[in-house]
């Protein structure tokens, strides 16, 4: 295994291009499962979390080619003339959660679908009950055995008028691909409004479907019999561009972000700026300065879209630990994603958990510790406090970074970071 290795105190100062969107790509990839024809999706970023599925969607008879087209980008060429296998094996689903929604196509294209319940970062239980209701009222045939959903259609399958009792992503997703190859209108209220389901949205109506609503929490869809194939550009990872971001807030200097604009990460502009960052918007770029490391403090929600993102939760109370006072972060979208506090307060961080609450009092010093990643998102908001830190910080398990972070180290190490990834010798 790998770990990586900072020395903390440097200013960032460079450019940085952004890989396409982990989380609109893998349900971009599984939707291409839907039609039989030839379907490039281009701009994906190249991370462990494409690999998996790629593998995955490999077995059930898809053929693909990935090609670089530059350093940051990658062609997918996937054609899935026939759907050869239904089972989605355990070995490959634990891995990642969003491999759960190659369910959708399986039961469209093949009728029956064995998928091994999902897996992931551990930050939440995410139960799948949703998804099963809602084949249910579609009129699948449901069991749960030996740790597999296991789903039959007897008769055709019809649209249905479904509310969720909170807008989920993953769900938006699944009911998008499957009511696309309903015949009739179905409908999602209380859907997910984030620019991923508009993303899914677009490439299925480009396929052939119906989809009017989407960005907004009622989704109407007009199913057709049949999607065709296309050729489309994944959008750039707003996440990992408020990483790279907040990054540049706790260490100062200046950072011009590539191949983003500012409206996809608008949600962290009030909070960047009350943290003195001056941001300048271009066209197809952003420009980030700050000239001090006054960080002050900011208390935070996280909401589903429009609201702040879950997954930038972690990397904000990085930051937060530097703040000139006391900053409450609560977390209302998975109970645990809070695993990165004690690995936090190991670099001195001074953090108390109150529920679903942090209370973080910043500190005018961290110093730099051993680490031990816990998730995707944990990981990143280790390398945020670490790069400030006085010190030399050593992370290990940074193979959750691998799952959404294309070549971290060596972005930050061309802007300034004194980061290094090297075998882990312990392991």
């Amino acid at each position: 295994m790998d770990l990586i290795q900072i020395k903390g105190g440097n200013f960032l100062e460079g450019e940085i291009n952004i890989s396409g969107s982990k989380n609109a790509s893998l349900p971009m990839v599984i939707a291409s499962l839907l039609t039989k024809d030839k379907v490039i999706i281009r701009n994906i970023p190249n991370l462990s979390d494409v690999s998996t599925l790629l593998e995955l969607i490999e077995t059930l008879g898809s053929e693909f080619e990935l090609k670089n087209e530059n350093n940051s980008s990658y062609k997918l060429i996937i054609q899935t003339k026939k759907i050869k296998n239904n089972l989605a094996s355990y070995n490959l689903v634990r891995k990642m959660r969003a491999s759960f929604w190659v369910l959708a196509p399986l039961i469209l294209r093949y009728g029956e679908a064995k998928v091994s319940l999902p897996g992931g970062c551990a930050i939440g239980i995410r139960p799948i009950n949703f998804y099963l209701s809602m084949l249910e009222k579609m009129g699948a045939l449901i069991t749960i055995k030996d740790g597999y959903v296991q789903a039959s259609v007897r008769n055709n399958l019809k649209p249905i008028n479904y509310k969720l009792d909170f807008p989920s992503v993953g769900v938006t997703h699944f009911f998008l691909m499957m009511s696309s190859l309903i015949e009739g209108e179905s409908i999602l209220r209380n859907a997910a409004m984030e620019p991923e389901v508009i993303s899914l949205a677009k490439m299925l109506n480009k396929m052939g479907a119906h989809i009017t609503g989407h960005g907004t929490n009622k989704i109407i869809v007009k199913g057709c019999s049949y999607l065709k194939g296309l050729d489309i550009i994944s959008p750039p990872d707003r996440i990992e561009a408020g990483t790279y971001a907040l990054a540049l807030a706790a260490t100062g200097g200046k950072l011009k972000l590539n191949s983003i604009s500012i409206r996809e990460i608008e949600t962290l502009r009030y909070l960047l700026e009350n943290t003195d960052v001056n941001i300048k918007s271009h066209k197809n770029s952003i420009e980030l300065i700050k000239k001090n490391r006054i960080i002050q403090p900011t208390d935070i929600e996280t909401k589903p879209y429009p609201g702040f993102p879950t997954d930038l939760q972690a990397q904000f109370m990085a930051l937060m630990t530097y703040s000139k006072g006391r900053s409450r972060i609560k977390e209302t979208i998975f109970e645990n994603r809070f695993m990165h506090v004690q690995e936090l307060v190991r670099l001195g961080a001074k953090i108390e958990l109150q529920s679903d609450t942090a209370i973080v009092d910043g500190v005018k010093k961290l110093y730099g510790a051993p680490l031990m990643a816990t998730d995707l998102r944990a990981s990143a908001s280790l390398i945020i406090a670490a790069l400030r830190a006085e010190g030399t910080s050593t992370i290990r398990r940074v193979y959750h970074l691998d799952r959404g972070f294309d070549k971290i180290e060596e972005k930050l190490k061309s802007c300034g970071a004194a980061i290094e990834r090297k075998r882990d010798k312990n392991e």
